[in-house]
């Protein structure tokens, strides 16, 4: 085979280190988790909004009923900082934690993730900053997550904000960086608020779209894409209308960890792209910023991918039959929109507080983090400018 034919087919791999324990209860099993790591010092990494919640409640009881001492840090803020890190770092070593429990979002898992690397690679989360800086496995992880959206629980990567350089550090580690288990419990994402879901849920969504339109996309990373868009798609609405509806709530769980195992491998393209460009600059949550983006950007890549988007339509449930290729492909965009609408996104960036003096700005940003690596459509610093001008 020559060169040239061989580059077309190139070597790729696709692994979950994590192992997941799933359906209503699971968190059940914490304490043979522990028990197998012979861990009775546990730091637990608490969402201070499930401070007074039944599951953590619940959690509380069962790990202290079966003899392990919990010392809890709830200091968590969204889009979470150096600072932090270094706080429950300090905690995390006065406590000689042997594991470690995230309780609540992504910001709390990342947190816990980069203390895991801290407690046995020591020095400062910024030193890790890029892709495998760390040799050392980090502290033992066990990630409950009580939102379906990040996926951190099984991703190979935590984002951390640099306080100095207002600008957000991700750490990557694709063996090390996942929770050694994750505990996906229905019951652990029945007190989330209604737009939280919503944005949550878009963000694992997207994870799953951008990754099955990636340069990078395989046969693997494809099936798993595929369930997840079928998976949130088919629960989504259901779940934010009430999260305490136990299928969809699994449904949702399941697709959001599903995407992640995918998109590290993949990468990701132009919606997250921008989307971290805007959560930079302005107090926009990721999961809102992703869905107010992901109409443009999806538009954007239609020519690129349009046989998936042909498929993507189809998931989203709406009727392409009879359609051409192109129409098809566009329909996935209109079916994007209604979702969005349907729950409640605003449909333009000026909707959430961003300000049209800052969109160079972002563009900018967003063509320099060189997402193009992924994204299926080479996209130049002046096609983000109109992205964003057309998205504000």
């Amino acid at each position: 085979m020559s060169s040239l034919a061989m580059s077309a087919f190139p070597v790729s791999s696709f692994s979950c280190p994590t192992k997941i324990v799933f359906g209503v209860g699971a968190h059940e099993q914490l304490p043979d988790v522990l028990r197998e790591w012979n861990a009775t010092r546990l730091f637990v990494l608490l969402d201070p909004a499930l401070a007074d919640s039944a599951i953590f409640r619940r959690i509380e009881g069962l790990l202290t009923s079966n003899g392990v001492a919990l010392s809890v840090f709830t200091g968590i803020e969204p889009e979470p900082g150096d600072r932090t890190v270094q706080a429950a770092y300090e905690r995390c070593r006065e406590q000689d934690a042997q594991a470690l429990l995230a309780i609540g979002g992504g910001s709390t898992i990342d947190v816990a993730k980069a203390v895991g690397i801290l407690m046995t690679n020591g020095g400062r989360i910024a030193d890790y900053e890029g892709i495998e800086k760390f040799a050392i496995r980090p502290l033992p992880l066990i990630a409950v997550p009580t939102t379906a959206g990040t996926g951190s629980e099984v991703s190979g990567a935590c984002v951390i904000t640099d306080t100095a350089r207002k600008t957000k550090m991700a750490i990557r580690h694709a063996a090390f960086s996942p929770a050694q288990v994750a505990i996906l419990d229905p019951l652990a994402v029945g007190s989330m608020p209604a737009h939280v879901a919503a944005h949550a849920g878009i963000d694992a969504f997207v994870h799953a779209f951008e990754s099955y339109l990636s340069k990078r996309a395989t046969v693997f990373s494809d099936a798993v894409n595929l369930h997840a868009m079928t998976l949130i798609a088919g629960s989504i609405r259901p779940f934010v209308a009430d999260r305490t509806n136990v299928p969809a709530a699994l449904d949702m769980l399941c697709g959001s960890a599903l995407a992640a195992m995918s998109f590290g491998v993949t990468g990701l393209g132009n919606v997250h792209c921008m989307a971290m460009s805007v959560g930079a600059l302005f107090p926009v949550p990721h999961g809102l910023a992703n869905a107010v983006c992901l109409p443009y950007a999806a538009a954007f890549n239609v020519s690129a991918k349009p046989e998936r988007m042909a498929r993507i339509a189809e998931i989203l449930g709406v009727d392409t039959a009879g359609l051409p290729l192109d129409q098809a492909a566009e329909a996935a965009v209109d079916g994007l929109r209604t979702l969005c609408a349907d729950l409640g996104i605003p449909p333009r960036l000026r909707d959430v507080g961003v300000t049209e003096d800052r969109l160079d700005e972002m563009a900018r940003r967003s063509y320099a983090a060189d997402y193009n690596r992924w994204n299926p459509r080479h996209t130049s610093e002046p096609d983000f400018q109109d992205l964003f001008r057309a998205a504000f």
